[in-house]
């Protein structure tokens, strides 16, 4: 593992810890050279289906791709980068328990709606008219009822 502060590639171990969710390793190394300390993170690559685009192309599942529109849409607002992470993590997850070979760019963008819509209907409504392509306050209108009908009765006096 290299040290991003000097670039040796002699480290030491001084902690390992499961991460989130369990799915990866969290080690806290020192550099031999420099002295200096960082965390690195290990994850098992799974096998990821094929991303299908709207335009038939197909791509390797992006992992950052999703996790730059999610910090997009959050932008300025309050969510932590751990809780976009595990949102990640969920979508990422969701996708290879379909046990398909490929998944629709439309499905993975549905599966991150849901999930934002959780974290902040703001960010999810900033999400959707991107992806959803909305040309007027009409799409926005639409899509806060749709969220407002799916709530319970009790959630929307909040």
């Amino acid at each position: 593992m290299r040290c991003p502060y000097c670039s040796n590639s002699e480290s030491r171990v001084m902690d390992s810890r499961v991460g989130r969710d369990a799915t990866e390793i969290r080690r806290r190394r020192e550099c031999l050279e420099c002295g200096r300390r960082f965390t690195t993170r290990e994850r098992i690559d799974g096998v990821l289906p094929k991303v299908v685009k709207r335009d038939e192309r197909r791509e390797e599942f992006q992992r950052s791709k999703l996790l730059n529109a999610t910090q997009k849409a959050c932008e300025k607002r309050s969510v932590s980068a751990d809780a976009l992470e595990r949102l990640v993590d969920r979508v990422e997850r969701a996708s290879q328990e379909l046990g398909e070979k490929e998944v629709t760019s439309q499905w993975i963008g549905e599966c991150m709606m849901r999930e934002l819509v959780e974290l902040d209907a703001l960010a999810a409504a900033r999400f959707a008219s991107v992806f959803r392509n909305f040309q007027g306050a009409e799409d926005y209108e639409a899509f806060f009822e749709a969220i407002v009908d799916k709530q319970e009765p009790s959630e929307r006096g909040r």
